[in-house]
């Protein structure tokens, strides 16, 4: 802990505050004690300026548009790894030598089945069931199954984070397969994570799928480039649940279910919306970008811009790279891209949204690849969830291991209602 402290003056009283500084040079205010020491609290809308950890899982630095998991630029990470290496990059701290990639890729392969009870599980759903409904309430299930994993030692987590990895593909897959009333295919265990994947997704028994080495790069990319992002509100979701002591299992799929919100995981399919609009309308693209400009018209370009970065997101270029890439390769043709490309062009070189910093971000392709390679719009926060799993299961771990900072959550408010006031009577009142 630092020895340095900022000074706080309230009501001609003077406070010292420890101050805390990150490896990449982080600060912050050290605020625990100042409810206690002062009787005030800060009132912070949205946590945007309050640090609810300390964590060595993933560095972002949103006004230079950097991204680092465990110290190693996503840009390396995304072009030279799979997803099971950044995964057990994300979980363990290091990335994994051959011989320890061949056992975690062992491990998801023993673990790929999910058991038989729970395929009748689906068979309760509505037709029209959402994709992030069934996701949630399957992972919350999986703690009947296998309550003896607790997560509390390194074997513990591995095994636990390879189950989870490996049947999440699963579950996500069968789901989409009863949505469209087809037979269930089962994991193959001579198909690599990706790979799979997709085929579990898209084989038939009357057209066999072929796994494509592009495709399979590709998911890839895009699972890595979701795979953990900070402090983000699925995240904090998954901490402020565990804090309360359940288990992993729950935790995660109330980070499911808060991804599941438009405002955080929604944002590609809201995209393929916008994009679609623009095509029916003649592409009117001037029409667009006024409606975006004026400040009483709801409508907002969808893809453009982040919470957190202020300049480019760096994942929106290795997968605007991708996206061409693969249609490519799949000798796809899809007007939308056009679209965007053409959008985004108008928006780089408008002072207006220049000035506002509005780039294109991780959502503005990725959208347009997932349509390429077949999965639906209902599934594209299914494949957002399948890439933040490692980091949601990093952040329970690291928090659950935190024996000087773990507390159970419990933010303050500023309390606005009525004073306190004299009960009436029923009878008494008028």
């Amino acid at each position: 802990m630092s020895k340095e402290h900022a000074t706080l003056t309230i009501e001609d009283k003077i406070y010292k505050l420890p101050i805390v500084r990150g490896t990449e040079g982080d600060k912050a205010i050290d605020i625990r004690k100042l409810r206690t020491e002062t009787g005030y609290i800060t009132l912070d809308s949205g946590y945007m300026n309050t640090g609810s950890c300390r964590s060595d899982i993933t560095f972002l630095d949103g006004e230079k548009g950097i991204l680092n998991y465990r110290g190693y630029p996503i840009e390396d990470l995304a072009e030279k790894c799979s997803f099971v290496e950044v995964a057990y990059l994300i979980l363990i701290g290091e990335l994994p030598t051959r011989e320890q990639l061949n056992d975690f890729r062992a491990l998801l392969s023993r673990f790929a089945l999910i058991h038989e009870d729970l395929i009748h599980f689906f068979d309760h759903f509505p037709p029209q069931a959402s994709p992030m409904s069934i996701l949630s309430t399957m992972v919350n299930t999986l703690n009947n199954f296998y309550p003896e994993m607790s997560g509390d030692s390194d074997e513990d987590l591995m095994i636990i984070s390879a189950r989870l990895l490996s049947k999440i593909r699963t579950l996500a897959a069968f789901s989409y397969k009863k949505s469209v009333g087809h037979p269930l295919v089962y994991p193959r265990y001579d198909l690599s994570y990706c790979g799979n994947f997709l085929n579990m997704m898209f084989d038939k028994p009357v057209r066999p799928y072929v796994v494509h080495p592009e495709v399979v790069a590709t998911l890839n990319k895009l699972l890595i480039l979701h795979a953990d992002h900070e402090q983000n509100c699925s995240t904090s979701t998954v901490r402020l649940v565990g804090s309360a002591g359940v288990n992993l299992y729950t935790s995660i799929s109330a980070g499911i279910s808060a991804l599941w919100g438009p405002l955080h995981g929604g944002a590609n399919s809201a995209v393929i919306e916008m994009l679609e609009g623009i095509r029916a309308d003649n592409n009117d693209f001037e029409k667009y970008i006024q409606k975006a400009k004026d400040p009483n018209d709801r409508f907002r370009l969808s893809g453009f811009g982040h919470r957190v970065y202020k300049t480019f997101d760096p994942r929106a270029t290795i997968i605007k790279r991708a996206c061409t890439k693969t249609l490519e390769a799949l000798q796809v043709e899809d007007p939308l891209l056009e679209i965007a490309m053409k959008l985004e062009d108008i928006v780089r070189h408008d002072d207006y949204f220049i000035s506002r910093d509005l780039y294109p971000n991780v959502d503005f392709y990725s959208g347009i690849i997932y349509r390429a390679m077949g999965i639906p719009t209902d599934m594209f926060t299914v494949m957002f969830a399948m890439g933040r799993l490692p980091g949601w299961i990093a952040h329970w771990s690291e928090m659950m291991q935190d024996t000087d900072d773990r507390r159970i959550g419990r933010p303050r408010q500023v309390y606005e209602g009525p004073v306190q006031r004299d009960f009436v009577p029923l009878h008494e009142r008028s």
